[in-house]
């Protein structure tokens, strides 16, 4: 299994790092890994908050 870095998840999702830094303090963003002090994300759990993001317009509510 993969284990990308915040930097790496960052550029993955087209994202600042501090982006994802602060979506891990007030929640919000893609599910990580505490592996001790390191915090790493997941292939899957990355690509299941894209999927979550797809709207069919603008107007479009997000599923549970």
């Amino acid at each position: 299994m993969s284990y990308l870095t915040t930097e790496q998840a960052a550029k993955r999702l087209t994202l600042k790092k501090s982006t994802l830094e602060a979506w891990r303090v007030r929640g919000g963003g893609p599910r990580f890994l505490k592996l001790g002090r390191a915090v790493r994300y997941r292939d899957e759990d990355l690509a299941a908050f894209e999927e979550a993001g797809v709207r069919e317009s603008t107007s479009a509510e997000g599923r549970p």
